[in-house]
């Protein structure tokens, strides 16, 4: 099988090419991604001589067409993925979410790609106070970034009503482990604990999220490449709700860092209070997450104590932008 993974030097994406190089070694992998500053090739250092890459963007049909001939398979991690920067500057996210979701359906329609995955998010559904999310609950998105996922499920759900086209949607939890950007929670709080920086925690830190460990995703979208029903979708968790503030203190318990480094911040708009997903449809598939909280969040942080060469780069650069302040 001749795969299309879309921002395959992304954080979950590049995990994923390594999942496949391990259990499909028959599959012949073409790795697309923009390189904007949360992809990067770093992250496919090991396999660059296994795989195809091909430099592009999804929203551009002529850089789609180079990279989608004689695939059997899309799938789509391509995103703007980070709620703070879609706060502040949305037209990315539309066009890279929506219109860049639209493109790659019309051009796997043309070529008559055989299975297309969309790769979504629980942030679709908005937040819960009690109970879990089913795939079969209106979405309800809070922030630029959750409403242009829930805009690129939407489109390919339509594509799959009016062309019969063959597509399945994975909407997972809260990933985490390696090779995540430093931006994004787990690994900023990580980051600055190591450098016993201040670790900054939104409003009173008790937002809920289900932890779901970035290797455990990614055989969920394995099986569901493999035996997800072509117009369906399908919810991925763990399990494993903590609030933030709860992360924080684990954090700083395993590093042996002082809990005084915890700095409450002014609570950002449109931030979820709980998500929690039913997963019950893809357990009946066969899966379930196999790493407990406390194993991942060991896993994560011995792999950036083990590899500041990975990280200090992206922080050092971000930090010349006025922007990453805010985070």
């Amino acid at each position: 099988m001749r795969i299309l993974i879309t921002g395959g030097a992304g954080f979950i994406g590049s995990n994923f090419v390594r999942l496949q190089l391990k259990k499909h070694k028959d599959n012949e992998l073409v790795v697309f991604d923009k390189l904007t500053y949360a992809g990067n090739l770093n992250n496919l250092k090991d396999v660059m001589n296994e795989i195809t890459f091909i430099k592009g963007d999804i929203s551009r049909q002529s850089d789609v067409e180079r990279a989608i001939k004689n695939c059997d398979a899309v799938v789509n991690f391509a995103a703007e993925t980070h709620v703070d920067r879609s706060l502040f500057k949305a037209d990315a996210f539309i066009k890279t979410d929506v219109y860049g979701t639209y493109t790659l359906l019309e051009l796997s329609r043309k070529h008559d790609v055989e299975k297309f995955l969309l790769v979504s998010t629980d942030e679709v559904y908005g937040s819960i106070e009690k109970g879990s999310f089913s795939e079969l609950d209106r979405l309800n998105p809070s922030n630029p970034y959750s409403a242009s996922k829930a805009g690129a499920d939407l489109i390919t759900l339509a594509y799959h009503q009016a062309y019969k086209m063959p597509v399945v949607i994975i909407r997972s939890s809260n990933n985490y482990g390696p090779f995540q950007h430093p931006e994004k929670f787990l690994p900023k709080i990580i980051i600055n604990a190591l450098q016993n920086k201040p670790l900054p925690i939104y409003g009173d830190g008790k937002n809920v999220r289900d932890w779901l460990f970035s290797e455990d995703n990614c055989e969920a979208i394995d099986l569901i490449l493999q035996r997800g029903r072509k117009g369906e979708v399908y919810n991925v968790g763990a399990g494993e709700e903590k609030t933030n503030i709860e992360v924080a203190k684990q954090v700083l318990e395993r590093l042996g860092k002082p809990e005084k480094l915890i700095m409450f911040v002014k609570d950002r708009p449109g931030h979820d209070r709980r998500y929690s997903l039913d997963s019950k449809k893809i357990r009946e598939l066969g899966w379930n997450s196999k790493t407990r909280f406390s194993e991942g969040l060991r896993k994560t942080i011995d792999w950036y104590k083990a590899n500041e060469w990975w990280w200090k780069p992206i922080v050092a650069s971000a930090e010349k932008f006025e922007y990453w302040k805010k985070f």
